[in-house]
């Protein structure tokens, strides 16, 4: 895989509570300097962001209800319209984890579907937080979020229990199919854990080594 290719998959995130303006800074002209697909920020960082990428094509992705998903559809809403006004280009939303084990599958379904209308057309992606579901759970999951409009499924938040796996993210690609995106979540430190990411059917990685992995990437020719 092309170094270009590959950095153009990659959410360059930072999402740590502690994340100062100065890191906000260095992880926008780090996504500049190896052209990644976007910054992954908090909301109260995406205007920051959107002023340090609006000459370049890289995307301001922020995250909605996060990192539990248990805020009312109505904040998620209010969140994702503030983002876009403040130059979000993408939605990274948490399921209602609580609701979908409750199996209130309508309310889950309503709940995304009400943040892909605020984006209004902006890319929704719903995380589903594979490490706490059941193999039926992130297939029921899946097919949850397609019903509703959404762009892409990913796997996690990275601060619940366990990260992406190869296993879920090929029990993703399979019950979206070619119609949605998958994006791994959590965990994926390195060049052969994006690789085998990808191979499983992730086509976008989520991940705070974004650097590390490309300097790999570049080392390995």
């Amino acid at each position: 895989m092309k170094a270009s290719n590959l950095a153009s998959m990659i959410d360059h995130t930072l999402l740590k509570p502690d994340g100062t303006a100065k890191d906000i800074d260095r992880l926008c002209q780090e996504a500049l300097q190896f052209g990644f697909g976007a910054v992954c920020v908090n909301p109260w960082w995406v205007s920051r962001a959107a002023e340090q990428l609006k000459e370049s094509s890289v995307e301001v992705c922020t995250v909605v209800g996060f990192p539990l998903g248990a805020t009312t559809t109505e904040a998620k809403v209010a969140e994702t319209k503030q983002a876009i006004a403040d130059g979000a280009s993408e939605i990274d939303m948490v399921i209602n984890i609580g609701a979908f084990k409750s199996r209130d599958d309508r309310g889950v379904e309503e709940d995304i579907r009400a943040v892909v209308r605020a984006a209004a057309g902006r890319t929704v992606k719903v995380i589903l937080e594979t490490g706490l579901l059941a193999e039926e759970e992130i297939q029921r999951a899946c097919e949850l979020a397609k019903a509703a409009g959404a762009h892409f499924v990913k796997t996690s938040t990275g601060f619940g229990p366990g990260g992406a796996t190869v296993e879920a993210v090929r029990l993703m690609r399979g019950t979206v199919g070619p119609e949605m995106g998958v994006k791994a979540s959590g965990g994926v430190r390195t060049l052969a854990a994006a690789k085998k990411m990808i191979s499983a059917g992730a086509n976008r990685i989520g991940t705070s080594s974004g650097v590390a992995i490309m300097e790999e990437c570049q080392s390995d020719g």
